[in-house]
């Protein structure tokens, strides 16, 4: 007995699941339904509740006769149903034909950009030998800066800053010693128009000395800013870019140390006291109000420490929040902890410190440290 109860309460539940299931699924499949096909079904409903109220009244006649109106009715809707179906499937291909063709046209206008990025790519990367064979080799700078070292970090494959050394010979049998000029520079911007520009600078530079025989870095200065404006004047519009620089010449003879600078300054390490030299507020270019750069004497002593640099060191950000920047006067207390490291380790570690101050925070500028130890 208890067998059947069981039984017969299973069977009820797994009809009242069955039923729920049907329901959810018709309701599921009604809401799927437009307008039209809602209202046939209605029609066809309302039709067959008539034909079966006309067959229990036992109204034969009126039954039979219904029964044809129902069947015409009926077979009109479902052929109307079957022709939307059809028309609306053939729509749906189109929408499909249309979406597969817009999709080969983004993946032909994909590798379009891809070319495109590529062959750009290749340029810059070409840009970048062009620019690294201006810049003074490593041999060389080690030739005659022996102890020294260059933090150079483009924030893009080519840069706006750029390191720049030259060297004079002896003009008088008196002097012994080759004078060394060298430079950090920061061309307005940075990647290939950065770039371009440090082209033009980079040029001028080398014809102020080379071309027109000047060593003192002010009047080097004032020629490079000179050549500079007229290059850019020949074009029709208005240039306005230009260059910081700061610019020193070292005699390791006389222990003579030279310095002018276009808003970059000169940190000179003295007995464990690190002194900065203001540069000059005007830039490399097109100025209002341009005057004469200045022209800074030192005398330097054995192990007394040379700092040029652009402001791209300075001006990062990162921190434990990621929107900290780091300030110049920051940057000074890292140069001044490192003092009991060699020159070649003080590159190493303030390119540690910079890249762990950073993080993941995006380089926003070039980088240029130089240091020198006389």
């Amino acid at each position: 007995m208890d067998n059947k109860k069981e039984n017969k309460m299973d069977s009820t539940l797994i009809g009242s699941v069955l039923n729920n299931k049907m329901k959810e699924k018709l309701l599921s499949s009604w809401k799927t339904y437009d307008k039209f096909e809602k209202t046939s079904a209605f029609v066809m409903l309302l039709l067959l509740a008539i034909l079966i109220t006309l067959n229990v009244l036992s109204l034969d006649e009126q039954a039979k006769e219904f029964k044809s109106i129902f069947i015409i009715i009926t077979l009109t809707l479902f052929a109307k149903m079957l022709e939307r179906s059809q028309k609306s499937k053939q729509e749906l291909l189109e929408k499909n034909k249309i979406i597969i063709e817009q999709k080969h046209e983004v993946e032909k206008q994909k590798e379009v950009v891809e070319e495109k990025n590529k062959e750009i790519t290749d340029s810059i990367e070409y840009a970048l030998r062009i620019q690294t064979a201006i810049l003074p080799p490593p041999k060389l700078v080690k030739q005659y800066l022996e102890n020294s070292f260059i933090l150079y970090k483009p924030k893009d494959i080519v840069a706006g800053d750029f390191y720049w050394m030259e060297t004079v010979e002896p003009t008088t049998n008196n002097q012994q010693q080759t004078t060394i000029l060298f430079a950090a520079c920061d061309c307005t911007g940075h990647g290939v128009p950065g770039a371009m520009v440090s082209v033009v600078c980079h040029n001028a530079l080398n014809r102020a000395v080379r071309e027109f025989g000047l060593t003192q870095p002010a009047a080097i200065l004032d020629k490079t800013a000179e050549i500079v404006i007229e290059n850019f004047s020949k074009s029709e519009e208005s240039i306005k870019d230009g260059m910081d620089i700061s610019l020193a010449s070292l005699n390791l003879e006389t222990m003579e140390l030279q310095w002018a600078g276009a808003n970059n300054p000169l940190w000179l390490l003295q007995n464990g006291e690190l002194m900065e030299t203001k540069a000059n507020k005007q830039p490399i270019g097109m100025n209002e109000d341009s005057k004469p750069f200045t022209n800074h004497r030192f005398t330097v002593n054995r192990g007394d420490t040379i700092y040029l640099f652009t402001d791209g060191f300075a001006d990062q950000f990162g921190g434990d929040n990621g929107e900290k920047k780091l300030t110049k006067r920051r940057f000074k207390e890292v140069v001044l902890s490192l003092q009991n490291k060699t020159l070649p380790d003080q590159g190493i570690a303030l390119d540690k410190f910079i890249n762990e101050y950073r993080k993941e925070v995006e380089q926003i500028d070039d980088i240029l440290v130089m240091g020198v130890r006389v």
